[in-house]
């Protein structure tokens, strides 16, 4: 029997795929100061263009699971665990406790989407 990854789970490997290709887009360019804007605008976007063939699937398919706020709001919790990870392990630059605190409040915002109300 093959292996299949379950409808839920689906999008948010994908879409945490499609964070790492856009974090180096972003912010990879950051420790090679010295090159030129256009030169990394370029290499951004050639970046970028694979982060879309992960985001635009993961949305659509994930669109048969989730609402639209519940996919923008995995993206945000996935990009914000990713580029904690690319700030830390890449940049160098570690995390404060602020940051710490902004994310738990981020985490509470993602819960109050995806909580059931009655």
């Amino acid at each position: 029997m093959p292996f299949t990854i379950p409808p839920s789970v689906l999008p948010i490997l994908m879409l945490f795929c499609s964070n790492v290709f856009m974090t180096f887009a972003w912010y990879g360019h950051l420790k090679f100061k010295s090159s030129s804007l256009p030169l990394v605008i370029i290499i951004s976007w050639g970046i970028a263009f694979f982060e879309y063939w992960f985001a635009v699937p993961a949305n659509r398919w994930g669109s048969a699971v989730y609402s639209a706020a519940q996919l923008k709001t995995i993206q945000e919790v996935i990009t914000l665990i990713v580029f904690a990870g690319f700030s830390v392990l890449y940049l160098k630059q570690p995390l404060g406790w602020n940051h710490a605190l902004g994310f738990t409040f981020i985490a509470f915002g993602a819960f109050f989407i995806f909580h059931k109300w009655s």
